[in-house]
């Protein structure tokens, strides 16, 4: 690995690293990290650990699983191959399935403008603004229906389905998420349409320098009509405009990437992501 790309991912894994921590605590278990998470929101997972001297072992993964399970959380593992790529196999002999999902970022040039990708508005939510709480139920009911329908095939599912997983959101998660956008740790945004309301949505986490993209989701009935895009070039944008340098995603499927690659992004590695094999489709 050259010097560049192995500071790439240097920088990559402290990243990964640093994002669960303000919002979990840690337990070690031999060359791998557990995140649990303190109090309400989106349970963490598993990883490398940053300083581990040798790669994980499946007795490693065995404890882990062990701890996630007493723990009532996911069996969860997020590495990147490149870095640790003896896990794979690993994983696998535990009985674990592993998506293995292009890693890519960002060209160092200015991101399209999200008008010339798409016809719909993208808008970026403000915790300021009194709508804020509605803004990010209706970011997560978007999400959940865009990604219990994966791919980018279109289909029925749209506005009335979105609108059926709309849920009264906790209040510490809800303080969480103005506190971290406020502070420019994450970003959320909407592509609406003045008639079909919140049709695509997107999020980017952010810490120092360097921003990952996630969660970017698209309503089934609104595909083809480059809303993905669209919502990944506008958290591009703002993200360079707060000075972030390094911007990664991980695209669900060499499909999925090809969406990315409209907005500047390039493929350097791969991002794995394993749990039981019923949980991934």
């Amino acid at each position: 690995m050259d010097v560049l790309r192995a500071e790439l991912f240097d920088r990559l894994e402290s990243f990964y690293d640093a994002v669960p921590r303000d919002g979990a605590r840690t337990e070690e278990y031999g060359a791998l990290v557990l995140f649990v998470r303190d109090g309400a929101g989106w349970p963490f997972y598993a990883r490398p650990r940053l300083d581990a001297t040798k790669p994980p072992s499946l007795a490693d993964v065995t404890a882990v699983r062990a701890r996630q399970r007493e723990l009532g959380l996911p069996e969860a593992f997020e590495w990147v191959h490149e870095v640790t790529p003896d896990l794979l196999a690993v994983a696998r002999s535990a009985g674990l399935t592993v998506l293995e999902a292009p890693l890519m970022v960002l060209d160092p040039v200015d991101p399209p403008d999200p008008a010339t990708l798409s016809d719909v508005p993208v808008r970026v939510l403000d915790p300021a603004s009194s709508g804020f709480a509605a803004d990010v139920a209706i970011r997560r009911s978007v999400a959940a229906v865009g990604f219990s329908h994966g791919g980018t095939a279109r289909g029925d599912a749209g506005p009335a389905e979105r609108d059926a997983t709309v849920a009264r959101l906790d209040v510490a998660a809800l303080e969480e998420e103005a506190v971290r956008v406020a502070d420019g740790r994450r970003i959320s945004v909407l592509a609406e349409s003045a008639g079909q309301g919140p049709l695509a949505s997107g999020m980017a986490m952010r810490v120092g320098d360097v921003a990952e993209i996630a969660g970017v989701a698209t309503l089934p009935i609104a595909r083809r009509r480059g809303l993905g895009a669209a919502v990944t070039a506008a958290l591009a944008r703002e993200l360079r405009a707060a000075g972030t340098d390094l911007i990664f995603l991980s695209a669900g499927s060499e499909e999925i990437a090809r969406v990315y690659l409209r907005v500047g992004f390039r493929r350097v590695g791969t991002a794995c992501i394993a749990e039981p094999a019923a949980l991934i489709g």
